[in-house]
């Protein structure tokens, strides 16, 4: 077993011990603010691009609420116009240092579509305005910081930071580009759930340590020289097999190929792609080394998952639970979107190659307490305006991954398996729903509520275990639609996002519609689909096509695959190279990447094969597949052979409204019911 890289301590929360240092009302965004608490200095400025909503879904809130706990007086400058310094200057120069994110979301997923379109709104800002944020957030907050106070330490965190720590593929330059480390110039990362990180290196500088010399805490990543007791696994060397993965006693690092490698070497990529996935267990982890330049990057091990308590402790901090009052009669959509659902875990098992929750929250599930969670409700009951006894959703990243863990520690401490569920359920995965009945139950009781919402994505192949669950959830917890995620329904596509097949689904669909019947109620499964993933082919959407019109489904949005930084299927993507098998120079597996934009757009047309803006394209590619046989009124067939008059782009008018026909479904992609107009 390999030495620790990281000593771990468990999360500290300090009593407030004076009544000056007790928590302010709102973390201060001026200097009026800072006056009223009778603050000359901060010590820590926390630097967003989002709007400041003081709640724990919000992370800058999490952050900031717990160096308030530990007796730090800490500020924030919210969404600040980049253009000069001076909006960076607002509260002074921090004691200790400045802490950078760009939000909620990477700002590129949040600025553009998955067609490199620019968005014009944004949730995570006063009105939904769109342009409140600079592409690169991160990087471009940074750099203003370092503008405003040359020598003030600065720290990256948040989801951009954590997806980019390491040399990446950029969907929206099409290109690889450094670790955000290096383009920032920040002095530390910490990616991850970053509680225990943040708090020990606040500590550490508060006592006089330089960041630079904090290179032993989990979940951090810094440029260092690798110390010379160190042992180096190569795993940048393609002709060899072993991928950096053999064990050796004593301290040992993983050297990654570098980042001029990757950005040259498609092969490099993909196989540096699969270590750090194969290297994502804070059981076995080891650190990671990428070079850059002259310099190496050097990663530690994830963060180690917060136990219950720990996870009590940030969630029972004394959030103010609403926006700042500066935004006024403002609307900020996110906020209204969360501010009566309750977070009751963390993390997910799944492994989705497109889904980047793994890479930042890790596979291992975080659990509140009944306790807390019933207390956050009351405090929604009591404190939340506009709460009508409707508890919107109750869940995480999933639903229904509440509690279940590895039935072995010492199995899940030495793991590598990117998933626990594909491609079947590890049988050492405790899959049972009690606890999250028992729970649904408890909050059900809870007086004041009439309604609590499952909205969060139910994991349908985990489900099927318990037709208990989905009878309490089809009972009392849906509300006309359930959103499912089948994604696609050939084994091609399925294997390469490592989700189960459609008969998964069908299964679940059944009996979800027992339930249904049983509990004497009229609701429906949405089912959402991925169009254009890396190992689809134009087939896989025809036949995907097929079975949306056989079983009288009509998607009115669709979800077209988006390159995420450092994801899986990213990599597929960008390197035609199937990382989830093992990756060397003539041995790789290949993965067809749909990366032209026409062809994205034929498999998202395939997605919406009902509407005749696209039967033009779909009739002219299934001639090309030599499926002509699919195109014709009868209802095995996919499109019309002629275009109505005044339908279709072709037409240069605006297409009709069209009826569905008795019996279909219509829904969305991403699981949101269309409004009745």
């Amino acid at each position: 077993m390999d030495t620790q890289v990281c000593p771990t301590t468990p999360l500290p929360f300090l009593p407030w011990p004076a009544p000056a240092s007790r928590p302010a009302p709102f973390l201060p965004m001026s200097r009026a603010e800072m006056a009223a608490l009778g603050w000359d200095q901060c010590d820590v400025v926390l630097v967003t691009g989002d709007a400041y909503v003081d709640h724990p879904s919000f992370g800058m809130a999490i952050i900031g609420r717990l160096l308030e706990a530990q007796g730090f007086r800490v500020g924030i400058i919210s969404q600040p116009d980049w253009q000069s310094a001076e909006p960076f200057k607002a509260l002074g120069k921090p004691r200790l240092f400045f802490g950078v994110t760009g939000g909620n979301m990477d700002s590129m997923v949040n600025r553009y579509t998955a067609d490199r379109r620019l968005r014009h709104d944004d949730a995570y800002t006063p009105d939904g305005a769109g342009g409140r944020r600079p592409d690169r957030s991160t990087i471009v907050y940074t750099q203003r910081c370092r503008e405003a106070y040359k020598d003030v330490p600065i720290i990256l965190g948040g989801i951009e930071a954590s997806l980019r720590r390491l040399a990446h593929f950029d969907y929206w330059s099409d290109k690889v580009r450094r670790s955000i480390l290096a383009d920032a110039k920040a002095d530390l990362l910490l990616y991850g759930n970053a509680e225990r990180a943040v708090v020990e290196v606040a500590n550490r500088i508060a006592a006089g340590e330089a960041p630079r010399d904090i290179d032993d805490v989990r979940g951090v990543a810094l440029f260092r020289k690798v110390p010379e007791h160190y042992t180096e696994l190569h795993a940048d060397d393609l002709d060899a097999s072993d991928e950096g993965a053999a064990r050796r006693p004593g301290d040992v690092v993983i050297r990654l190929p570098s980042c001029e490698q990757v950005e040259q070497d498609k092969e490099a990529y993909a196989r540096a792609s699969r270590v750090l996935h194969r290297e994502s267990n804070p059981g076995n982890a080891r650190p990671l080394v990428q070079r850059h330049g002259d310099r190496d990057l050097w990663l530690n091990p994830p963060p180690i998952p917060l136990t219950t308590q720990e996870m009590d402790a940030v969630y029972d901090l004394p959030y103010a639970r609403a926006p700042h009052p500066s935004y006024g009669e403002s609307k900020i959509p996110a906020w209204d979107m969360i501010r009566f659902s309750v977070t009751i875990m963390r993390g997910c098992f799944g492994g989705c190659t497109f889904c980047s929750i793994t890479e930042h929250e890790g596979r291992i599930i975080q659990n509140r307490s009944e306790g807390s969670i019933l207390r956050e409700i009351e405090l929604i009951r009591d404190k939340t305006p506009g709460f009508t006894g409707v508890i919107s959703d109750i869940g995480g990243p999933t639903a229904n991954m509440y509690r279940m863990a590895c039935k072995d520690p010492k199995i899940e401490a030495a793991c590598r398996r990117p998933s626990c569920v594909f491609p079947d359920i590890c049988p050492n995965l405790n899959t049972s729903h009690d606890d999250l009945i028992r729970l649904y139950r408890k909050v059900r009781e809870v007086e004041g509520v009439k309604k609590v919402m499952v909205a969060s994505g139910v994991r349908y192949d985990l489900a099927v275990k318990s037709p208990e669950y989905i009878q309490e959830l089809v009972t009392h917890h849906v509300g006309g639609y359930l959103k499912i995620a089948p994604e696609h329904t050939e084994r091609g596509p399925l294997d390469k996002m490592m989700k189960p097949g459609i008969g998964t689904y069908d299964r679940f669909k059944e009996m979800f519609d027992a339930a249904v019947k049983r509990a004497g109620k009229k609701y429906y499964l949405i089912p959402y689909f991925i169009a254009a993933h890396p190992g689809t082919t134009d087939e896989d959407m025809m036949n995907l096509a097929l079975w949306l019109k056989k079983n009288r489904y009509r998607a009115d949005q669709v979800q077209t695959f988006l390159p995420s930084p450092m994801a899986t299927a990213t990599a597929m993507y960008h390197t035609g190279v199937n990382p989830l098998r093992a990756v060397r120079r003539g041995g790789s597996e290949r993965v067809t990447a749909v990366t032209g934009l026409r062809q994205r757009r034929l498999h998202k047309a395939f997605l919406r094969y009902h509407d005749p803006d696209n039967w033009p394209l779909l009739r002219e590619a299934l001639k090309a597949m030599g499926r002509a046989d699919l195109i014709g009124p009868r209802p095995d067939q996919l499109v019309p052979a002629h275009q109505p008059p005044g339908t279709g782009k072709a037409a240069g008018t605006r297409r009709p409204v069209r009826t569905a026909p008795a019996g279909a479904q219509r829904f969305t992609t991403k699981g949101v019911p269309l409004r009745k107009k």
